[in-house]
């Protein structure tokens, strides 16, 4: 069945992460992602690309631009491209932070408290227009973007692994828009922008539609081939002067810094936190 058909079932403990893949395997993996998304997504290879990189390197993904160019189908198509417990929240004014985290609800019956799940309790939580909701509710993702924990009257919860929010967002330009707090940017670890189609691609993009051509989407990968790809690049060694040239490109953004350049330094108000 589709991915927004499967019932949001209890969810248990995560289990164990299976032992890592080669790099051969992960390459073909990644790379099978990538083409069953760009079966859906015309001619956006390089936003794709990144999509599956932030998935596999454990970071959460804000995909931002103009209404109708392709951002939810993004989404959609990478949670359908993984056999995990996918959850779609569509973000506006009125949501609460409960309804994403979720609420003690007295039972009549037990005379006792009981919690219900929010839909942020799901491997990959697609966020639809995030910053149609106010501060208050946006800000409902920080403790579980972060830690995987889930902070409810007190007990905490703990999130099943892997855990990957896929958030949209339109320009803050546009009608009915707030801000996405500074905390909350900080904790995805791309940012990108779909950008229009040329002529080429759109013309394949209406052909689609005038035909009304149904693509299946292969699945290709499931929550435990993910943890495996994960520990498989944990183990990827990172050369000293490859960190150095990080180090140096974040300390680069801070305006403080006398090394960083002149229109960092005019049009920055702060830098990239440690966690960039």
């Amino acid at each position: 069945r589709g991915w927004q058909d499967r019932p949001m079932s209890e969810p248990t403990s995560s289990p164990p992460a299976p032992d890592s893949v080669d790099l051969d395997t992960v390459r073909r993996v990644a790379g099978g992602i990538h083409e069953a998304i760009t079966t859906v997504i015309e001619g956006k290879d390089e936003v794709v690309t990144t999509a599956v990189t932030v998935l596999l390197a454990e970071g959460h993904l804000l995909v931002e631009d103009v209404p109708g160019v392709g951002k939810t189908m993004l989404a959609k198509s990478l949670a359908r491209a993984i056999d995990c417990q996918v959850s779609r929240v569509q973000f506006t004014p009125d949501l609460l932070p409960s309804d994403i985290t979720g609420v003690s609800v007295f039972n009549q019956d037990t005379r006792q408290f009981e919690f219900r799940r929010g839909a942020i309790f799901a491997n990959v939580v697609v966020g639809d227009e995030i910053n149609r909701a106010s501060p208050k509710t946006q800000s409902a993702l920080l403790e579980t973007m972060q830690e995987g924990t889930v902070t409810v009257g007190g007990d905490v919860s703990v999130l099943d692994q892997p855990f990957f929010v896929l958030a949209t967002q339109n320009p803050i330009e546009q009608e009915g828009t707030y801000p996405l707090p500074e905390a909350q940017l900080d904790r995805f670890m791309f940012k990108v922008v779909v950008g229009g189609l040329d002529r080429e691609e759109l013309n394949e993009v209406v052909s689609r539609t005038i035909l009304r051509q149904s693509i299946e989407l292969p699945v290709v990968l499931d929550g435990p081939g993910i943890l495996g790809i994960r520990k498989t690049l944990d183990k990827v060694v990172v050369a000293d002067p490859l960190r150095d040239y990080a180090v140096r490109l974040v300390l680069a953004t801070h305006p403080d810094n006398d090394e960083a350049p002149e229109g960092i330094r005019q049009f920055v108000r702060w830098g990239a936190s440690p966690r960039a």
